[in-house]
């Protein structure tokens, strides 16, 4: 098995491609060791002495590292624990464990009429044009809210996209300036936390 490595925008993080699927479809974030319960694989990184963050993507892994740690120190420990895991067999969530946890839809229901239109538009631009681009750096952006009386879409930043130093810019300059082109009701888009 071998295991490509990718440098994300964010420098505290590494994109992992073992090769073959990790979710398949959506994407998990585990924030602590707690969270990481649900997953041995994502238990094992935390292991990692250094490791802050795990996201799994539908071909990738993110990890992130504490500010403090450099990578050369910790990315053979992570690549060893990945390599463990896909020739262990194990699957990659406890049983029960839901594959898109915290995936969508903090409001999903919410909305009725125009509005309703209006956030399915938005759904659609995220899922169709903005997130296979952030997947490609090793992230995920969800939608969170609309609020129809200021035109404000409030979105989750997750996995490389989480902390980024950029980030900012890609909501900004990106993501609003397409939300802002393709659905005029969106004013602006902030970033949910």
């Amino acid at each position: 098995m071998f295991i490509q490595t990718e440098a994300t925008p964010n420098p505290e993080v590494l994109k992992f491609l073992p090769g073959r699927d990790v979710l398949g479809e959506g994407a998990r974030d585990f924030r602590s060791p707690e969270e990481a319960g649900a997953s041995p694989l994502a238990a094992e990184l935390f292991e990692v002495t250094g490791v802050n963050r795990v996201f799994f993507g539908p071909d990738f892994i993110t990890v992130g590292k504490h500010p403090s740690v450099d990578w050369p120190l910790i990315k053979a420990p992570v690549l060893a624990a990945i390599m463990d895991h896909y020739t262990s067999g194990r699957p990659l969530l406890n049983e029960g464990a839901d594959a898109a946890s915290g995936d969508d839809d903090h409001d999903g229901g919410a909305y009725e009429g125009e509005t309703a239109q209006i956030v399915a538009e938005i759904k659609d631009l995220l899922d169709t044009r903005i997130r296979p681009a952030v997947a490609q750096d090793g992230g995920d952006i969800l939608f969170n809210r609309f609020d129809v009386d200021t035109g404000v879409v409030w979105l989750h930043m997750r996995g490389a996209c989480s902390g980024c130093p950029s980030s900012s810019a890609t909501l900004k300059q990106g993501v609003e300036n397409m939300l802002k082109h393709y659905v005029p009701e969106v004013t602006a888009v902030e970033q949910a936390l």
